[in-house]
This record gives structure tokens, C-alpha cells and sequence, in this order.
């Protein structure tokens, strides 16, 4: 009798600790509660960029963080922008997972904002503020996928990291770039996951998600014109002004070639295969090079951006000539937004501008810009298949891959190999032409498509980081 019950004891024993490591279930009105709570404060925090501040939120991450036991650190070449780099650690069996989302927002002009840009004030199912869809709607979120891997207990079969970073919106010296150049072992993975898709909504209905693979990069390419100066009252042929406004329409309509890649190529494909109409002809037709440029004529009148994504794209944004009205000025200077082509050939593009603008009075010139080295990503992983899994459970939508015309801080990591895809919780498309989109002056994000992005984030990393 002794023996059976000295097993029983043992049985009972090991279930008992069984039980103390087995994977908790999920109070998602808990978890949304305290979401809406960490996002509130996060976005109360002025974190604006220029002059950039971070401190504050890392400060709030970091306290937040250490009270559940999460090893965290904090790294910085400024100490009021430190990037928050916290670790779960898994059994090494898989190579990390990296979470990552950046903690500056765009500056604010306070006199435009119906709700004060700081006061994540909720009204109507919204919260508003600046940084609420770019980027502390991830920081929130990336938190408490942390939290609940912790609380949860799960299993891990690799380390999970999260990087709150520093300075994406301009100043990338002192957070992503910081933490590649000096502190890759940190953040070091086999995967990434960010900020640079969306899940679009059209009529409060899911239409797609999209997730950014590859991006374009920025460059800027200056224009200077020089002519001699002289007396308003005499117009002359070389007035410097003149040649530039000539050499900027140049580029201004210049069609540079049509080139897809992998990744548009499937995303056009997937988009023709949901669309209707004129749409899905003009999705269609830009796969085909003998019926690209119409699909493009298109494009231009109705999607613009899809015309930036098939090409490298310029745009002519800044002018700067003259100082008084009756004084003919010796230079005029122009700044073209150049977003290239991944694989495309500098020299030989800054040649054909040059050839476009076709005058010796305008130097044609590459300029010094923060811009993003070229990497690549792959469609057939773990990550992407979680990606799609999520997104059929969450959103019951189709996921279509793309091509990014903006910049993100991924580039630097892809350069490094790491696999980076980009995503982003459900948007309306009507919010952006009313001005309540990212980096406008109303800036929100609907309260339930937040929950619904921590659900989404939460299936996408469980999915890769279980053993």
C-alpha cells in the first residue's frame, strides 16, 4: 500500500507542476481592457520628431516590462532616445523572432486638432491622437504579445524579441541604425515582424490585408540651374529660373520604365482575382508589357500609388530660387523625392535624367539623403504562412504581398538577412481623404481594430514561436 500511494503521490505531484507550466487560456476582455489602457498612455506621451524624445515611453516599457520579470535593456547614443530591447527566452531549437515598432511619431501643429493631438481622447469608437496609427498602435500591440507569452506560459521554441525603437521618422542614426551597426547581437533573428502593412476596409467591410515584403528606396536627386543675374525689367534667355521650371517638367513627366518584381507580380495577380471591372483589367493588363503602359494611364487617373509601385517614381517637392522681385537670380535650385526600384542602377538612372532633362544650364545631381540600404525577403516561410493563417482567421480576407513606395526601418534588417514582413491593423480608406489617416492633423484608429490587431499579432507569433 505504501508503494501505490507513495506513486499516487508522485502522479499527483507531476500533474500539479504539469499544470503550473501548461499553457493558460486567453481572458481576452482582460486583455483588451488593459491594451486600451497601455495605448492611452503611450499616446499621451509626446515623443515627436523632430526634436525626438523617446524617453518618456521607453521609461513606461521598460517599468511595464521588468514588473512582469521580462529581461529588458535599454541601449542609446542619446540618452533621451534609447531603444528598448526586451528578451523571452526559448529553448534555441529555432532562431529568434523579432518584434519591432518605433516609439517617435511626426510633429503636430496643435491649432488643427478637433481632440488635442496628445489626449487619446475617445469619442464615437475612436481614440485620437498622433501616433495612433503610426506607430504606438504596434508599440501597444507588441507589448502585450509579450505580456501574454509571459503570463500565458507558452512553450518557446526560439527567443522572442521586442525592439522598441528610436528615430523612424527621420533620425534613423539614433535607433535603427544604432542598433544594426552596433548592437545586432540584440536584436539578431531569423524573422521580423513590423509595422508597413494594413488590413484595408472599404464601407466598414475588410476588403484585403496586405503585407510589405520589399520596399522602395528613397533618394533625392537636386536640380541647379545657373544663368546670369541682371535687372527684372530686362528678361534674358539664361534666367536660371526659367531653365529649371523647363527641367523640372521634364521630370515631372517623365514615364521611367515599367518593371515588375516577384512580389507585385503576385500582388496584381491576387488583387485582378478580387476586383471587378476596370480594376481588375487594369490588374491584369499591367502583368502584360504589351498593355503596361495603359494599365498605367489608368492608374495614374485612379490608384497613383500603383503607378509609384510598378516604377521608379520622381516627384518635384521643393523650389527654391530668387530672393526680390526685381532682381533676375544667378541660381534656382530643385528637390526631386526619388523612391527606386529595389535592383535599380543608380549611375545608369542619374545618366537617362540627365538625358530627360537635356540642358547644360541644370546640373543634374544624386543629393545626401537618410535613405535605406536593399534587401530581400521570401514569400515561401513559416512567417508568411502564419501571416496568411492569421489574417484568414482574424479578417477572413485574402492577404496580398506588396511592394512599399515608403520607406520603413525593415531595410536595414533585410540587408542584415533577416526575413522582415510588414503588417498593420484594419484602416478605412475613407479615413485618409478626410484627414484622419496616418501623419494628419485628426489622426485615430477605430477601438475594436485594435483589439482585433492584438488577436492578429497574438496568432501570428504564438503560430511561430511554439514548440
Amino acid at each position: 500500500m505504501r508503494i501505490i500511494t507513495g506513486g499516487l503521490a508522485l502522479l499527483t505531484a507531476a500533474a500539479v507542476t504539469l499544470a503550473a507550466q501548461a499553457p493558460r487560456a486567453v481572458d481576452w476582455n482582460a486583455v483588451e481592457k488593459e491594451t486600451l489602457q497601455h495605448f492611452q498612455a503611450l499616446v499621451r506621451l509626446d515623443t515627436t520628431d523632430p526634436p525626438g524624445g523617446e524617453k518618456p515611453v521607453a521609461d513606461y516599457l521598460v517599468d511595464v516590462l521588468k514588473k512582469e520579470g521580462i529581461d529588458v535593456q535599454t541601449f542609446a547614443i542619446d540618452a533621451n532616445r534609447p531603444n528598448v530591447v526586451a528578451r523571452l527566452k526559448g529553448n534555441g531549437s529555432r532562431r529568434p523572432l523579432l518584434i519591432m515598432a518605433h516609439t517617435d511619431t511626426v510633429n503636430v501643429d496643435p491649432t488643427k486638432w478637433t481632440h488635442p493631438p496628445f489626449s487619446a481622447a475617445l469619442d464615437g469608437g475612436y481614440v485620437y491622437g498622433r501616433g495612433t496609427v503610426d506607430d504606438k498602435d504596434s508599440v501597444a500591440t507588441m507589448l502585450m504579445v509579450m505580456l501574454m507569452l509571459e503570463r500565458q506560459n507558452v512553450p518557446l521554441a526560439r527567443d522572442v524579441i521586442f525592439l522598441a525603437e528610436a528615430g523612424e521618422e527621420g533620425s534613423t542614426q539614433f535607433g535603427i541604425q544604432f542598433m544594426v551597426e552596433k548592437h545586432l547581437d540584440a536584436i539578431n533573428a531569423e524573422y521580423c515582424i513590423a509595422e508597413g502593412g494594413s488590413v484595408t476596409r472599404e464601407g466598414g467591410k475588410v476588403t484585403y490585408a496586405s503585407v510589405q515584403m520589399i520596399e522602395k528606396l528613397p533618394r533625392r536627386i537636386d536640380l541647379v540651374s545657373r544663368g546670369v543675374a541682371g535687372h527684372g525689367s530686362v528678361p534674358l534667355k539664361t534666367n536660371a529660373i526659367v531653365h529649371l521650371a523647363t527641367a523640372v517638367q521634364r521630370i515631372a513627366e517623365w514615364k521611367t520604365p515599367i518593371r515588375l518584381n516577384d512580389i507585385t507580380e503576385l500582388y496584381f495577380e491576387r488583387l485582378a482575382s478580387m476586383s471587378s471591372g476596370a480594376q481588375a483589367q487594369a490588374y491584369r493588363d499591367v502583368q502584360d508589357p504589351r498593355t503596361a503602359a495603359a494599365a498605367d494611364d489608368w492608374f495614374l487617373d485612379n490608384e497613383p500609388r500603383h503607378s509609384s509601385m510598378i516604377r521608379t517614381s520622381l516627384s518635384p517637392n521643393i523650389i527654391d530660387a530668387g530672393y526680390r522681385i526685381n532682381v533676375i537670380p544667378s541660381e534656382a535650385r530643385a528637390t526631386i523625392d526619388v523612391r527606386v526600384l529595389p535592383d535599380e542602377d543608380l549611375d545608369a538612372f542619374i545618366a537617362a535624367a540627365r538625358k530627360v532633362v537635356n540642358d547644360p544650364a541644370v546640373e543634374v545631381d544624386w543629393a545626401p539623403r537618410d535613405s535605406r540600404p536593399a534587401g530581400a525577403v521570401r514569400l515561401g516561410t513559416d512567417a508568411f504562412k502564419a501571416i496568411e493563417d492569421a489574417v484568414k482567421k482574424n479578417y477572413q480576407t485574402v492577404t496580398l504581398p506588396t511592394m512599399s513606395t515608403g520607406a520603413t526601418d525593415m531595410a536595414f534588417l533585410r540587408a542584415k538577412g533577416i526575413q522582415c514582413y510588414g503588417i498593420g491593423p484594419a484602416v478605412d480608406v475613407e479615413d485618409g481623404p478626410k484627414g484622419f489617416g496616418a501623419h494628419s492633423d485628426q489622426e485615430r484608429i477605430l477601438v475594436d481594430e485594435l483589439h482585433r490587431y492584438v488577436r492578429y499579432n497574438w496568432d501570428v507569433v504564438s503560430t511561430l514561436v511554439r514548440r
